[in-house]
């Protein structure tokens, strides 16, 4: 195993567990540590990014990030899962030609923040339990509504019975959910019938890689598998390995604080840091990336925090030094591996 750093993102194939690709993928490449961003029901396909080795630590900051996705929405059925997995429970007509103003009028209703009410068929617990496994046994519980915001919401296409739309939303989001209640409102019933992950956070399909497989489909047979050639799998894992991304690109839509060696080192081996200079505010050279304005960030901002060179993790000026010229206290509330041993070193 090697302790690979940084984002691998995938485009996990339509079938496969999020965690099975995971496994998958952190065999390939012989990486010691890894965790997904968002889990992906195996009918949907598409952008999984993949956090190695130390990224797992930031990996919460993924799990928060906006989503997007291309969903088929299928009108005039509904099903037990809210999706087509699941058993037809009603089935109502849908005319041949639908009435687009109508469709967008009812889908630009979902648009902002929302109450939305989990499907049984989730993975949130109810008294330690599964919602998913209650379902299975046929039982249905009380679920509380939760506060979803839908950044947009387009119609792509429409070809009766079938709508085509784009949505990006925050976490939290079932597009099963969506798509139920969109169906309901035009007064069809809907369910899921597909869905593709095209965005999570900072992260595109561009980025995503197939999942590598050991096997191949004999052209002859649909039932034969065969391994595939050592050297071309060792090429695909080399492959695999360039794709990967330091866990800060990831973590661009947080402004960057640039900090001297002195406090550098002081940061790394857990000493909290002072640092003072009237002329710049809190005493920090802080960059924020343009799209990011001051109305927009928290009262106490999380900093990435680069210092000899790279990236050490992330900070955030103590409560007593917002609004304060004189000094700002930092201390790493989240800490990047690096070569500590020699950094203590050069202390002593």
């Amino acid at each position: 195993m090697k302790q690979l750093d940084g984002v691998l993102c995938i485009d996990k194939p339509l079938g496969l567990s999020s965690n099975a690709a995971l496994q998958r993928v952190k065999r390939f490449i012989g990486a010691a540590k890894a965790g997904h961003t968002g889990t992906l029901d195996p009918m949907a396909t598409g952008l999984l990014p993949i956090c190695l080795g130390d990224a797992t630590k930031f990996s919460r900051f993924f799990l928060d990030a906006d989503k997007t996705y291309l969903t088929e929405v299928r009108l005039g059925q509904t099903t037990s899962t809210g999706d087509r997995e699941g058993e037809i429970l009603e089935e109502k007509p849908v005319p041949p030609q639908l009435d687009v103003a109508h469709l967008e009028e009812v889908i630009s209703q979902f648009i902002g923040r929302i109450e939305q009410i989990p499907p049984m068929y989730s993975a949130l617990k109810h008294k330690g339990q599964p919602l998913y496994k209650l379902a299975r046994q046929g039982k249905a519980v009380d679920r509380p509504s939760r506060s979803i915001e839908i950044r947009s919401l387009d119609l792509v296409s429409h070809a009766s019975p079938l709508l085509t739309l784009k949505v990006t939303c925050s976490k939290g989001t079932y597009i099963r959910t969506l798509a139920e209640d969109i169906g309901r409102k035009l007064g069809y019933g809907a369910h899921l019938a597909s869905l593709r992950r095209t965005a999570s956070g900072p992260f595109t399909l561009e980025d995503a890689h197939q999942l590598p497989d050991r096997y191949e489909m004999q052209l002859d047979s649909a039932d034969e598998r065969i391994e595939r050639a050592p050297e071309l799998l060792a090429a695909e894992a080399r492959s695999l390995v360039a794709a990967i991304r330091p866990v800060d690109l990831a973590l661009g839509h947080l402004p960057r604080l640039d900090i001297d060696a002195a406090a550098a080192r002081s940061l790394i081996v857990g000493r909290e840091v002072i640092i003072r200079d009237p002329g710049l505010g809190l005493g920090l050279k802080a960059s924020k990336p343009q799209d990011l304005a001051d109305a927009s960030l928290p009262e106490k901002p999380l900093y990435r925090v680069y210092g000899l060179g790279c990236f050490l993790g992330l900070v955030h000026p103590s409560e007593e030094a917002v609004g304060s010229a004189a000094h700002a206290r930092l201390r790493l509330e989240i800490c990047k591996l690096v070569n500590t041993s020699a950094i203590v070193a050069s202390l002593q």
